[in-house]
């Protein structure tokens, strides 16, 4: 098992940047929203439950999970939300844990929004969050996804803390900033926690 780090935020946060700049630099990323698009593909056996549940108004046109119409649904009702997750997750984990078994690299980001929600940062040798002010939150992902003012504010109610999340961080990348004016600064220190976590990765390899 490679040695394996964590890297969380709050939604708009800009995790999935921060991942590409360590891809860039030969590092596997295993995404947990990449897979939870996969899990729940066309003519998956989990998207039929979700239809069966739901009803086919969460699926688009083309017979694909409308998520946009899901999300409003789960984020309206809590009920809801939690029987998706009990649906949903354990098939998430055991592809993310399949995926990070199969990297030969080193060591290896697990990008996963809901880290600590999900109690899953055991599963870390080490935890990176992206940190940004609420209102930066907000307005990234307003842009972002053309969502309303009160999805997201609702997604960001589901979510913990920035204080809670932050108290997990074994590093921390400060990404309030707009990228075009960071990104000298944010690779960086991206170049600087590589070389942390190749040393790492070193280390656990000599342990074991």
């Amino acid at each position: 098992m490679p040695y394996i780090v964590g890297l969380t935020g709050g939604i708009g946060s800009g995790k999935s940047t921060i991942g590409g700049l360590f891809s860039a630099l030969g590092v596997p990323v295993v995404d947990a929203d990449i897979i939870a698009r996969q899990v729940v593909e066309k003519g998956s056996p989990l998207l039929a439950e979700l239809c069966s549940h739901f009803g086919t108004d969460v699926l688009t046109e083309q017979g694909e999970l409308n998520r946009a119409k899901l999300r409003e649904i789960i984020f309206s009702h809590p009920n809801e939300k939690t029987w998706l997750n009990q649906l949903l997750h354990p098939a998430i984990r055991n592809e993310m844990l399949a995926q990070v078994e199969q990297c030969q690299q080193p060591y290896v980001i697990l990008m996963v929004p809901l880290l600590i929600e999900n109690n899953l940062p055991h599963l870390c040798d080490r935890i990176l969050v992206v940190d940004v002010q609420p209102e930066t939150q907000i307005e990234r992902a307003i842009k972002r996804d053309n969502n309303k003012l009160e999805i997201i504010q609702n997604i960001m109610a589901s979510q913990v803390s920035r204080e809670k999340r932050l108290s997990y961080a074994d590093d921390i990348i400060d990404n309030n900033q707009p990228l075009e004016k960071n990104l000298g600064k944010i690779k960086k220190q991206i170049n600087e926690l590589h070389k942390i976590y190749l040393k790492k990765a070193e280390e656990k390899q000599c342990q074991n």
